[in-house]
């Protein structure tokens, strides 16, 4: 049999297809080439993500006339382009059903909700050429995509270029940067690529480590009609500074009857009751004591642990997620956060934008934000009360106000303007102000040359919160004003 092959511009548009299928959906580079691709296109597709699906299923068609055996006629590369068309199209397709299951599920505990139109999604794909075990794998593909999507399009919002980033810097955390080698070789490995989170607090890292913790692979079980596990419950956080030393490794590790003084009965800790496609969120890590961050570390390594006063090694295969907002650096130097636990914690490093960076990046974000905690709070974004929380800010708070307590303080702000129509920050210092302390040390010639630079960057990423402002102002390379910067907080 000959081998027949796309025609140059078929496959021009759709290998750009494939680039957008496997990329990043929260890219600049992606939504770019979203564009090019419908820009022929009739009528405003501002936010239309379903555009390009429209575009693609009648060029399919035209290609297709002849049947399926023309696909199984052509080269492998222009097979596998064809294949890749066909998966978005059928994606795109089922999008409503999958955000209804979605939206079910997220808030029901116990076993995983039916899927009733999981065998139709997978009888299309087979009909299409897929193997069925692949076609069920691609339908997991399609509920991860999903997910992944919404819980960090809705629970990380913001029009600023830092929390842009912080949405790609997500999706590559759970599909790598590179789409093609998740989907061949990486999507049921991602257990072993352990997630730092940094900032500090009140700026959302609970709700980044949610999202990723919410949207890892779960396979569909044909025979069942369902997913694997409930992803509600695949998502197990515990705050680790809130327990005493002496009961976290209970916590983590679980307990048997009699293993101390209290002990009463077995208890399964947070690693036990994670589940192999679900992950742990430790946060506050930086508060764990050296023994513990070394049996944390045996875990991480070994995948195994024991609860405290048995004998028998279970395995962990779940996620590990982290957080802390100390200064991981300081905390280093000291001896207090070992240096390897920390290389093994940090497959990725993910840096949350304080709310400060982000007003001075973008306008419009401090009402934006107003206006979706208002519609939280309040059941609805009414414009009156927007507008009341935001005039009541303006008047409460000084001008170019730090918000030391992000966005988790904003949202207590909105609260208490809702209820008594004010809100003004405690500026009460915990000790001498830091501006008046460096003028009185500049003038009495306290300070060496690179330690005034430091303090004095410092002072102004509080002020402008991005390194690239205060380079601005310095005319400093961003990367020295990060150095500086860094080195004010450790001193």
């Amino acid at each position: 049999m000959s081998r027949a092959g796309l025609g140059n511009s078929d496959r021009e548009f759709f290998a750009a297809l494939a680039d957008v299928a496997f990329g990043n959906s929260f890219s600049l580079q992606r939504a770019a080439l979203i564009a090019r691709l419908v820009s022929d296109t009739p009528g405003d597709l501002t936010g239309d993500r379903e555009a390009l699906a429209r575009v693609v299923a009648p060029r399919l068609q035209r290609l297709l006339r002849e049947g399926l055996p023309v696909v199984q006629r052509l080269g492998d590369e222009d097979r596998r382009l064809v294949e890749v068309a066909l998966l978005y199209v059928s994606y795109h397709r089922h999008v409503p059903q999958i955000d209804a299951l979605i939206e079910r599920q997220a808030g029901q505990g116990g076993a995983p909700l039916a899927v009733p139109f999981g065998e139709q999604v997978i009888a299309e794909l087979v009909k299409s050429g897929f193997a069925e075990d692949r076609a069920a794998r691609y339908f997991g593909f399609f509920f991860q995509l999903r997910r992944a999507f919404y819980f960090i399009d809705r629970s990380l919002p913001g029009e600023c270029e830092s929390m842009r980033r912080l949405r790609e810097a997500l999706w590559n955390n759970m599909f790598t940067h590179d789409m093609h080698g998740y989907e061949s070789a990486l999507w049921d490995r991602m257990e072993d690529f352990s997630t730092l989170l940094l900032g500090e607090t009140g700026t959302g890292k609970g709700s980044a480590a949610a999202a990723i913790g919410r949207s890892e692979f779960i396979p569909y079980v044909p025979v069942e009609r369902r997913f694997a596990i409930n992803f509600a419950e695949s998502f197990i956080a515990i705050n680790l500074s809130q327990f005493p030393e002496m009961l976290i490794e209970s916590e983590l590790f679980g307990h048997r009857k009699g293993a101390f003084t209290g002990a009463i009965d077995h208890h399964q800790g947070v690693f036990e009751r994670c589940s192999a496609h679900g992950a742990l969120f430790l946060d506050e890590i930086g508060e764990v004591a050296i023994p513990v961050q070394i049996k944390l570390l045996q875990v991480l390594q070994e995948r195994t642990f024991t609860p405290l006063g048995g004998h028998e090694k279970k395995r962990f295969s779940g996620r590990v997620i982290a957080a802390t907002n100390r200064p991981l650096g300081q905390l280093r130097r000291d001896g207090r956060f070992r240096t390897d636990f920390f290389y093994r914690l940090c497959s990725d490093v993910i840096e949350v934008p304080t709310l400060r960076q982000r007003i001075a990046e973008a306008a419009g974000e401090l009402e934006l934000l107003v206006r979706l905690l208002v519609g939280r709070i309040a059941g609805t974004e009414d414009s009156d009360l927007v507008a009341e929380v935001l005039e009541a800010l303006e008047s409460g708070l000084p001008r170019g106000y730090s918000w030391p307590g992000n966005v988790r303080e904003l949202e207590q702000a909105v609260r208490r303007i809702l209820i008594t129509g004010r809100y003004a920050a405690d500026l009460a210092p915990a000790g001498p102000d830091e501006e008046t302390a460096l003028v009185e040390k500049v003038r009495s010639g306290e300070l060496a040359a690179a330690e005034l630079l430091a303090r004095y960057c410092a002072m102004l990423y509080r002020r402008l919160g991005t390194y690239a402002e205060v380079a601005k102002r310095t005319r400093l390379d961003p990367r020295t004003t990060r150095k500086y910067v860094e080195g004010a907080r450790s001193g």
